[in-house]
């Protein structure tokens, strides 16, 4: 992007406006920090006189691509990891059981287990297309997952999920200027280990995992195998057809084979190959479940049923190779990491959401205007990524990495329409294909200044280039349009990106920063030609984020506190607005966005057998720009922004869709001990959001006011074994609430999962 004087000027005035305010709240945050310290603080005195010191590990990280301390790396990272990990996910829920588990992250799909959306300080993209980019990246073990359906392989047998907040731009470039979530597998170890987890529960589910690791070749060759499998017996009803349990469930198998050869001292290489298989149910779109002029879903709501005159199939297959090699050369390291990923998928479902149309004799639930059935699906999808860095050593004063970096994915995309009402026949056709590629240099540098002072300055150059085609063989009947000849597009850009920090080092248990940074996402493509005749093209965004921050580890590391305030500009974002009138999609630029906040999380270890951890964000996110209007939704929703034309409404002022303000957390978790050496835990975890707007217009309808998801779990710990028993529980309240919708119909909306409940039996060895 070109940046002209006026953006300079505009931007200048701004941050200055805003300063004031970020400051204010700065400061309100730091107060706030305080007085739960004082408090915390009374509790530990009270304590230490009985209790035995116990002091927390400190997580390792490799935010910066180097293994380091949390407590030491100058940005906002949070990690989860143990048993609360495998707790919060125990339902047998794809990656979305991550969702507002840490400040400022949040989640939705409109696809169900295979299309999750990230959103990370409000910033994400709601857009549904197969081709959609996302300002939050998701890295496997390194390897960046670009399209959003890989995004969806799941979580387990891993070490850690690593969730580092804001711009990420100098080390993993492109798409990151919300942020990035890491997933770090567990690695193949010296001596033979492994674990299985098996457990049954509520709608005939059955999950297993499990892993075994060991030496193949004593300290040469290493080997890891993981496997997970999911199963979900269909649990909702039809009641248009009058069939019992037809829909909800599934059947999802992943694995992962890890090699880990390390014939030199020197040398170290793993080869990480995995796959994934899904069969299963589509996401449920229920019509008119929510409430006309009130929000919220009508009160006859129930999740058990719908009422579907369209057929509803999801399928998935993914392969993906990893080759990660590191050499030492004289106290230097360079690193070569390789990743490969196939995809094939196919995604069907009933989008009105109920039976029959207006213009027919029976129809509903509620009023249905038109019948609408539509799939989408990729018959082929092929990525490449090389990346290629020389790290000097860590340990010295002057720490510095640079490297090369190189992209390659094409897809193929097809969208198809049916007539429901003949059957289910096809009747419409659009094909899309894209070509994308990128060439980056980047260099990272670490300085220790002084004693208790380090500088961190980064820089990447990126040149991303894509090369898209779209073109419709046939034309769904009640649009009376026909094919349409292809539509080329190639948009490109060279945008650098770069960070800058300062860490100082209070005390031995005190570290405070302050950070800026800039990132970008890459120009994006639009082409849903099913209903429509125009390919949208996006202008690359960009972002400039500043973040202060403090880390304190107190009362003997059995308290770890870390704090986070923050304010970006943001120009030319990239926004999706979807549906309308007609289920199509089109991508537009905001001239300006804002966001400010802060963010804090604790673990504390007040005794022993108790452990508290907690995390909170506030999110404050504004669209600047006063002449961008889109079209309101089709459905008879009641529209709260104003109105610039017939059915075109003003978003400017309007906070982002899927942004709540307020993202809470809180796990805990207690053991004790019984006779005949019997051990107990006992955990409870809860995660709250606040309002969401699921489209860039404001309503009553499309909009959920608050979720509230809590889960518990009791454990058992056999005597004189390995061997664990569990009764767990999750969404214990059955809160029911949207977290989506279509608007283009009527009032349809999908929702939450229900509450569940299982046994699970845990074996070590």
């Amino acid at each position: 992007m070109m940046w002209s004087y006026d953006h300079i000027t505009v931007l200048y005035e701004t941050q200055h406006i805003l300063f004031e305010e970020y400051m204010n709240l700065s400061r309100q945050f730091y107060v706030l920090a305080l007085l739960i310290l004082l408090s915390i603080g009374l509790t530990v005195v009270a304590d230490e006189e009985t209790e035995e010191v116990v002091r927390m590990e400190e997580v390792v990280v490799t935010a910066r691509k180097r293994e380091q301390r949390s407590f030491e790396v100058p940005l906002s990272v949070s990690t989860l990891r143990g048993e609360r990990f495998d707790t919060i996910r125990s339902s047998g829920m794809d990656v979305r059981f991550l969702s507002n588990r840490t400040p400022s992250l949040q989640m939705e799909s409109s696809f169900g287990r295979i299309f999750p959306r990230f959103y990370i300080r409000g910033l994400g993209n709601t857009d549904f297309d197969l081709n959609a980019s996302q300002p939050v990246s998701l890295l496997y073990d390194g390897v960046v997952l670009e399209n959003a359906l890989l995004k969806g392989f799941p979580a387990f047998d891993l070490d850690r999920v690593e969730v580092l907040r804001g711009p990420q731009g100098t080390l993993f470039g492109r798409n990151t200027p919300a942020g990035i979530v890491k997933f770090e597998s567990a690695r193949p170890t010296q001596t033979l280990e492994g674990y299985g987890r098996l457990s049954y529960g509520r709608f005939n589910s059955s999950n297993f995992e499990g892993a075994v690791s060991g030496p193949i070749v004593p300290s040469v060759l290493l080997a890891r195998v993981s496997l997970l499998t999911q199963w979900r017996d269909d649990w909702v009803d039809n009641e248009h057809t009058g069939e019992a349990d037809v829909l909800g469930g599934y059947q999802d198998l992943a694995g992962r084979v890890q090699l880990l050869w390390t014939p030199l001292p020197a040398l170290e290489a793993r080869l990480k190959f995995h796959v994934r298989d899904l069969d299963g149910t589509a996401r449920l779109f229920r019509a008119n479940i929510l409430a006309q002029g009130e929000g919220g879903l009508v009160q006859d709501f129930s999740q058990g049923s719908i009422a579907h005159d369209g057929r509803n199939e999801q399928t998935l297959s993914t392969q993906g190779l990893g080759i990660e090699v590191r050499y030492d050369i004289g106290g230097f390291q360079l690193v070569s990491l390789t990743g490969f990923e196939r995809l094939t998928n196919f995604s069907r479902g009933d989008i009105d959401g109920g039976y029959g149309a207006a213009f027919l004799p029976a129809s509903g639930p509620g009023v249905i205007p038109f019948p609408s059935e539509t799939a989408s699906g990729i018959p082929r999808l092929q990525q490449f990524s090389q990346e290629v860095r020389l790290m000097s050593p860590a340990a010295r004063p002057l720490a510095y990495q640079f490297g090369l970096y190189y992209f390659y994915e094409f897809v193929e995309m097809e969208d198809f329409n049916y007539n429901t009402l003949a059957e289910g026949a096809l009747d419409g056709v659009a094909r899309q294909e894209q070509e994308s590629t990128v060439g980056a240099a980047f260099a990272a540098l670490t300085y220790q200044m002084l004693e208790d002072l380090e500088l961190g300055a980064g820089l990447r150059l990126s040149h991303d280039a894509k090369d898209y085609t779209a073109w419709r063989e046939q034309a769904p009947a009640v649009t009376e349009r026909g094919p349409l000849s292809p539509i080329h597009r190639d948009p490109q850009d060279t945008v650098w990106s770069g960070d800058l920090s300062l860490r100082y080092q209070v005390s031995s248990n005190v570290q405070t920063y302050l950070r800026a940074a800039r990132g970008f996402r890459a120009p994006s493509i639009q082409g849903r030609l099913l209903f429509g005749d125009d390919v949208t093209v996006a202008d690359t965004e960009t972002i400039l984020s500043f973040e202060g921050g403090t880390k304190l580890r107190l009362w003997e590391r059995r308290l770890h506190l870390n704090m986070a305030a923050f304010q970006y500009f943001m120009q030319d974002q990239q926004l999706t607005a979807v549906g309308g009138e007609t289920n199509f999609n089109r991508l537009v630029n905001a001239d300006s966005t804002i966001g400010r906040g802060v963010e804090a999380e604790l673990i504390f270890l007040p005794i022993t057998a108790l452990e508290v951890s907690a995390g909170f964000s506030y999110n404050h996110t504004r669209i600047d720009d006063p002449n961008l209007a889109i079209q309101g939704c089709g459905a008879p929703c009641t529209m709260l922004d104003p109105s610039v034309a017939d059915g075109i409404y003003a978003i400017d002022g309007n906070s982002l869709p899927q942004a709540p303000k307020w993202i809470a957390d809180v796990a805990l978790s207690y053991a004790f001990s019984l006779p005949a050496g019997i051990r107990l835990v006992a955990s409870t975890d809860w995660a709250y959001r606040s309002r969401v707007r699921f489209f860039l217009y404001d309503s009553v309808e499309y909009a959920d006011d608050w979720l509230l998801v809590g889960g518990v779990r009791f454990a058992c710990l056999l005597p004189y074994t390995d061997i664990e028993i569990a009764l767990i529980g999750r969404n214990i309240l059955n809160d029911t609430s949207p977290t989506g919708g279509i608007d283009f119909n009527n009032l349809t909306g999908y929702v939450n999962e229900p509450r569940f409940w299982s046994l699970e039996l845990v074996r070590r060895f």
